[in-house]
């Protein structure tokens, strides 16, 4: 059997120092057709100014443009506060200046966040992320304050009705249930609460209702066969390819799921689930591409 839709992968990176254009033609090769492109910042040196956060997103919303024109690729494009960028600076400020270094970091979160929404509301943008709290051990103090800026996030988000995609810590059995009643709590719809780089067990009991949307590595499709059944909402698959010259191929290559969703269908997944998990999905979570 051939599936002929459209082939969506839900969280994507790309960088002109790495193979940039080319890492987008090699997944429309390999049969891609959307991409969900996800602004990383420079962990090096991540904007201080609500001006920096514009310009670093003003170049990912051309970088999207340059793949839609050149490449061909739908895309769509989720802008906001990689977690572990603003870890690092909360860290580094608190340690220089106490308690203004902690204000000065809320308020750099913030004016990201800000800088987002302009996008957003303009209508360059669809989504706020990749947001969340860091997956590495830090401090309670950290930990605390990461959970606080999310729910701050998650109000806004459900205010204006815009997804959200998270990036947090690896898997535990109180990860999904601790993100669902943080969002309810916020007022968000959970559909629109996309988990980034998730197992493949994409039951509802185990999901809560948010979205994942899964990192299509080899394991993922035994799994994904015997739990997608129970998922209310679907799935998204994702590569969360880097397009990082220092590590080529990492996470996972581009030409990664176009890859398994021919090996899903070859394991016998229905072709309506892989045209829900490629083309209904994203409408219903991030809208229309609409040549965005």
């Amino acid at each position: 059997m051939v599936y002929d839709g459209p082939v969506l992968d839900n969280h994507f990176h790309l960088n002109r120092k790495g193979q940039y254009l080319d890492a987008a033609r090699a997944f429309k090769q390999a049969g891609g057709t959307d991409v969900v492109l996800v602004h990383c910042p420079d962990f090096s040196a991540p904007p201080e100014t609500l001006e920096g956060h514009r310009e670093t997103y003003a170049d990912t919303l051309a970088m999207a443009d340059a793949v839609r024109s050149e490449v061909n690729l739908g895309v769509r494009v989720v802008l906001g506060p990689h977690p572990a960028a603003f870890a690092h600076q909360f860290e580094r400020w608190v340690v220089e200046d106490g308690e203004a270094g902690r204000e000065r970091a809320v308020q750099n979160y913030r004016h990201s966040i800000e800088a987002a929404l302009h996008f957003v509301h303009e209508g360059q943008a669809h989504a706020l992320g990749e947001v969340g709290r860091p997956h590495w051990p830090v401090s309670q103090d950290v930990w605390d304050l990461s959970n606080t800026l999310l729910e701050e996030t998650m109000h806004l988000a459900a205010q204006e009705g815009v997804p959200l995609q998270l990036h947090v810590e690896g898997e535990s059995d109180s990860t999904y249930p601790d993100l669902a009643q943080r969002a309810v709590r916020q007022g968000m719809d959970l559909l629109k609460l996309v988990r980034h780089y998730s197992p493949p067990d994409v039951r509802s009991t185990h999901t809560h209702g948010l979205t994942p949307s899964v990192l299509c590595g080899k394991g993922a499709i035994e799994r994904l066969l015997e739990t997608h059944h129970e998922a209310k909402n679907g799935f998204f698959l994702e590569t969360d390819y880097m397009d990082d010259p220092r590590r080529p191929g990492a996470v996972l290559g581009p030409k990664t799921v176009p890859k398994r969703t021919r090996q899903l269908l070859d394991a016998g997944m229905e072709e309506e689930v892989l045209w829900h998990t490629h083309h209904e999905l994203p409408i219903k979570v991030y809208g229309d591409n609409g040549g965005c």
